[in-house]
């Protein structure tokens, strides 16, 4: 056998594609870099209705683990189980441990999505319905627009993009418009504020991301993410003394089932759903998620838990998707960022 011959040998091993030896190789699903096969229809509809209904139904999961469990303990249990149980999976596919500087985005990053933008969600949902809530985190586009703007990542705001972050601004000041004027305490206005704040810090955490040296595996790099934003959160929830109150024998079976779904499913089985369609679908299909979410949200928040839904959050539901969508429009032709950032934006984005 000849030097070039092995090194080919070699070469196809290490490439992982399926080869026989002394026959002709197998037919294979991909060529260089590039897909052949296509996903079943079974497949896509199941991933979609992981991202549509489980990740709309996650605001409601939070108002339910809430009800025993103090919101940033529970926030900080949740993501670091998930991310320790993520992490686990993937070194045990093989791929290498990170090392120590890998990991100094990862805990900048982790906080500020984690920390600033879950714990600030699950502290209001205490005070505002889910469905609310969710509706105001659908605004997270037009942050991210915005701060790009002003960050001087993104050159110009197409009239697209600057019609729907006034058409979604105009839409919130629907949803608070009422309360303001007649402080009838329908909406609790600092709950309201705490989730558009967290809101802002997680668009401004994606934007950091943009310009951060991440690891190559996007299964590696979330879980990372979720464990430094995880163990920020305990080590708030510890700092304001919520586990001085907490009690494991006072939670109840309800709240333990809720955290329970949010790991298992909100956390793990959706976002890996959410990893795959960014694989094989378009990203302006898989963003569409944005659009169902809310609605996914409110509707689950008023049947299930009795939460007031008036004509004004229908209003602004409408208003605040039409905001969303023109940004998106107006965004569609825009530098796409590296494809880890995609599938890292799957916790991002999710509740």
């Amino acid at each position: 056998m000849s030097d070039d011959q092995a090194t080919k040998i070699r070469t196809l091993l290490r490439s992982g594609e399926p080869i026989e030896i002394g026959g002709r190789s197998r037919p294979t699903n991909r060529t260089a870099g590039q897909r052949t096969s296509r996903p079943s229809t079974t497949a896509l509809l199941a991933a979609f209705a992981a991202i549509y209904l489980i990740w709309g139904s996650t605001y409601l999961g939070i108002r339910y683990a809430i009800e025993t469990i103090p919101p940033l303990l529970m926030m900080g249990i949740r993501h670091l189980t998930a991310g320790s149980l993520l992490y686990a999976w993937t070194r045990w596919r093989g791929t290498p441990a990170p090392r120590l500087r890998e990991w100094v985005y990862p805990a900048i990053i982790g906080p500020l999505l984690f920390l600033g933008g879950h714990g600030s969600l699950a502290w209001a949902e205490q005070r505002v319905p889910s469905g609310i809530a969710a509706l105001l985190v659908a605004t997270l586009p037009m942050w991210i627009a915005l701060l790009a703007r002003l960050w001087g990542t993104e050159r110009h705001l197409t009239r697209a993009s600057l019609a729907g972050l006034v058409l979604g601004f105009l839409g919130v000041l629907i949803l608070f418009g009422p309360d303001v004027l007649r402080h009838d305490g329908e909406l609790n206005l600092m709950g309201a504020a705490a989730v558009l704040f967290g809101t802002f810090i997680w668009a401004a955490g994606t934007i950091f991301m943009r310009n951060a040296k991440m690891p190559e595996s996007p299964f590696l790099s979330s879980s990372m993410q979720m464990l430094a934003g995880g163990l920020s959160l305990i080590l708030m929830a510890a700092l304001v003394g919520e586990p001085r109150h907490f009690r494991i024998a006072s939670v109840s079976t309800h709240s333990w089932l809720a955290l329970a779904y949010l790991i298992i499913f909100g956390s793990i089985i959706a976002f890996t759903a959410y990893t795959w369609l960014h694989m094989v679908a378009p990203p302006s299909r898989v963003s569409t998620y944005a659009y169902v979410n809310p609605v996914v949200a409110v509707l689950l928040g008023w049947t299930l838990a009795s939460e007031p839904v008036s004509i004004y959050t229908w209003i602004a539901l409408l208003v605040i998707l039409g905001g969303v969508a023109l940004v998106n429009i107006g965004s569609s032709h825009a530098h796409e960022p590296p494809a880890h950032l995609h599938v890292e934006r799957d916790e991002e984005v999710a509740a």
